[in-house]
Formats: structure tokens, C-alpha cells, sequence
């Protein structure tokens, strides 16, 4: 870890946990939607250590930072305490560091050391930091990423995945990058993925699409909604690689087909908590209350003009 990454987690585990209550709510705030890939060693690239990974959880909780679900990013259920943040996970490729299974005197427990076991034991520790991630996964890929590589217990981890409220999205068949093909290949490649997650799952709705290296199709319509394979599918987002915090959910500038997150290599996340820390008033502040969108005086322009539910809308 570098010094400055660590002076910067020793101010927000010191600051005081009210700082962030003390400023009004803003709820037209930007929100990072972190990409994490491999969890596992060495720390490179792709790669965030255990340790590293625990680390960011520890650094976002003392930020005031609170998990949502992304499906509830996207419908606009933002249930949280006054003053928070929310934060969302995604993990894509289904790689083994993501969730493992090991043997321990007959008995199967999740290790310890995987994102799953760290995120558990992390909710079990903080349970107002909250659980929840969505699992973006490659039902046909080669190994290891063959959905967490562990192919006699595949069902059973997308059912605890489903079960603990963990979300499971697709990321095509095999990890196919999309603007290479044509119509009908990037219909299967998403629908056979959709297929595959359903035998295990049946029924289960997968409403979030990761673009392979963050390539559209030739036609985004192909990736939203479609049909191949005797198998029908829709997604609700279509999330990218790249592109920094995402706009509101409220926010007119809020586009689900271009949805951006950030790579949580140590430098990005390092320098995106850092520009929240000198831009607050970018950052998403909950007013508490779900029921009601608090903005600023000066943001009613930037506000959707259609509104998820009945949410009503107070200008601070």
C-alpha cells in the first residue's frame, strides 16, 4: 500500500463518524459503482489481495460509505441512514478468488479469504455497512473463470449467492467481446449465459448485462432485449469498464444503457475517495428518509423529469 493511500485511510478511519451527517443531504450526488476483478496474489492489474480488498471495505465503511444492491441503484430504493453513502460492488468474470468453497473435516465453508467469506464476515462485523454485490459470470468460459471454477458446486454458489441477496449478472457466455460480431452470435452469447444461470436458478431474473472489455455492439438494442435460442432476455443496465462515479439515480444525466464504474485498483479508488473528500458536494448524501429525493435549491434543473414510485421531492 502506498504512504499516501495509507495516510489517506488513517484520516477517514480517525475522522469523526458524524462529519459526514453535519453536511446536508444530497441525493442528486455522484455514487462509484467499484469493479473488482480477481481476489487473490499477487496485487496487480486485475488482482486486489484479500487483504487489500478487506481493506477497502474498512476504508468505505469509516468514509460513510453503505452498500446497495445495483438493481435497487436502478430502481431508485436508496434506504439509508442520513448522511451516508451508497457504494456498489460488482465483480466481474467468476473467478475462483471471488467465491471457494473448501473442505474442512467433511464439512464445505466458504474460505475465509475469498470476496464472499470476506464480505460475509465483514456484514456479520459491520452489519450497517449492509451485504451485497452482484456477480457478473461466465457460465461457459474456460478455466478459471468457468463460474468460480468449481464445477461440482456451481449451483450451489449461485443459490447461496441468490439467497444471501447478492445479485448475479451476465457477462455473456464466455466472455465474448461483442463489437466483433454479428447480430445472431451476440444474441447467444448473452442468451446461453442467461440459459446456463437458469438451470440453476430457474426463473431468476438477470437484469444487468457487463460489457465483455467494455464494447458495445453495433446495435445496443441487441445487447438490451432479445431473443436466440428459444431463450428471452432483458436488461435494465448495461454497465461499462471505465468512466468514474456514475451519475444519481435522480439525475437527468443517469443513462442505465451507459452505465460507468471504477476499476478499484488501489489508484483509482485511492483518488476517487480523495476527490470526494475535496468535492462533497458531489457526493451522493442520503437525507434518511427513501420515500423523499432532497436536493439542492439550484438542482431542480438536473433533476429526471420521470421519477421512479412516488418519491416526492424536497429542495433543501
Amino acid at each position: 500500500m502506498t504512504g499516501r493511500f495509507l495516510a489517506l485511510v488513517l484520516a477517514l478511519l480517525l475522522a469523526p463518524p458524524a462529519s459526514a451527517e453535519t453536511r446536508p443531504p444530497n441525493e442528486l450526488g455522484r455514487v462509484m459503482i467499484l469493479e473488482y476483478h480477481r481476489i487473490d496474489y499477487p496485487e496487480e492489474r486485475w488482482t486486489r489481495t484479500p487483504e487489500n480488498f478487506r481493506r477497502d471495505l474498512e476504508t468505505l465503511w469509516a468514509g460513510g460509505y453503505r452498500l446497495v444492491a445495483l438493481n435497487d441503484l436502478l430502481d431508485g430504493r436508496i434506504a439509508l441512514e442520513a448522511g451516508r453513502t451508497p457504494v456498489v460492488l460488482t465483480f466481474d468474470d467468476s473467478s475462483p478468488g471471488q467465491f471457494r468453497y473448501l473442505e474442512v473435516d467433511g464439512r464445505l465453508e466458504i474460505d475465509p479469504k475469498c470476496a464472499v467469506g470476506i464480505l460475509e464476515a465483514f456484514s456479520r462485523e459491520h452489519p450497517d455497512f449492509g451485504r451485497a454485490a452482484t456477480f457478473f459470470v461466465l457460465p461457459g468460459a474456460a478455466r478459471p473463470n468457468r463460474l468460480f471454477d468449481q464445477p461440482e458446486h456451481e449451483g450451489r454458489k449461485l443459490r447461496f449467492l441468490a439467497g444471501r441477496g447478492y445479485e448475479i449478472g451476465n457477462h455473456t457466455l464466455w466472455h465474448a467481446n461483442l463489437g466483433k460480431y454479428e447480430e445472431a452470435t451476440v444474441r447467444e452469447q448473452i442468451s446461453l449465459a442467461q440459459q446456463w444461470i437458469q438451470r440453476h436458478l430457474p426463473r431468476y431474473p438477470i437484469r444487468t448485462l457487463a460489457l465483455p472489455h467494455g464494447v458495445y455492439p453495433r446495435e445496443v438494442s441487441w445487447a438490451l432485449q432479445g431473443t436466440a435460442k428459444g431463450v428471452t432476455y432483458r436488461h435494465d443496465a448495461l454497465l461499462m469498464v471505465a468512466g468514474g462515479a456514475a451519475p444519481s439515480p435522480f439525475s437527468r444525466a443517469f443513462d442505465p444503457t451507459r452505465l460507468p464504474r471504477i476499476q478499484a485498483t488501489e489508484r483509482e479508488l485511492q483518488s476517487w475517495l480523495a476527490h470526494f473528500e475535496r468535492r462533497p458536494e458531489e457526493r451522493f448524501l442520503s437525507d434518511g428518509d427513501p420515500t423523499v429525493i432532497t436536493i439542492p435549491r439550484a438542482g431542480r434543473r438536473d433533476l429526471r423529469t420521470a421519477l421512479p414510485g412516488d418519491l416526492r421531492v424536497i429542495e433543501r
